[in-house]
């Protein structure tokens, strides 16, 4: 496993496995059209790029076996707080329970540290138990909630934050 920061030559790759990570977590509980409608919009290779080469973002892949397997994107908060945001954080469904996500998480936080990030936060959908359980394991809590807007289906998203830990 080797975890670095994605090019823009992963880009195409990259939303592959985003939109499969996708919708593998949430086709089951969402209208077809309105996850098409999301999927089209969020994960296509030329968003990738533009993500990938945000200059107020980190865009930080897993490899295995020379394949994609799970990414993380980090962006700056625009609050003068010294906040991060992981914007997104997959583990493709075949990878899961191998230790990758604990591995992708302390990079995200040694990554966010390295860019001055006091406290990291992220939004994850309030019927996704796993990833809530994950979360709460390493150390986030909910703060609140915001909209999320898959298609037309207006969700909503818990917040969850932590301290980041100095080294």
């Amino acid at each position: 496993m080797n975890i670095r920061h994605a090019t823009v030559e992963d880009a195409a790759a990259l939303a592959v496995l985003a939109e499969r990570t996708y919708r593998d977590t949430f086709a089951a509980d969402n209208n077809p059209d309105d996850l098409e409608m999301y999927l089209a919009k969020a994960y296509g290779e030329l968003q990738q790029r533009r993500e990938i080469e945000n200059p107020d973002g980190v865009t930080l892949v897993v490899e295995s076996d020379g394949e994609l397997v799970a990414f993380a994107q980090l962006r700056r908060s625009s609050s003068p707080h010294g906040e991060m945001e992981i914007a997104r954080f997959y583990v493709d469904k075949p990878h899961h329970g191998r230790g990758i996500a604990q591995a992708l998480m302390q990079a995200a936080t040694e990554t966010s540290r390295a860019l001055g990030a006091t406290t990291i936060w992220l939004g994850v959908w309030e019927r996704n138990w796993r990833a809530l359980a994950f979360y709460g394991k390493c150390g986030f809590r909910d703060v609140g909630s915001q909209p999320f807007l898959v298609g037309t289906d207006l969700q909503t998203d818990r917040v969850m934050s932590r301290v980041i830990p100095s080294s």
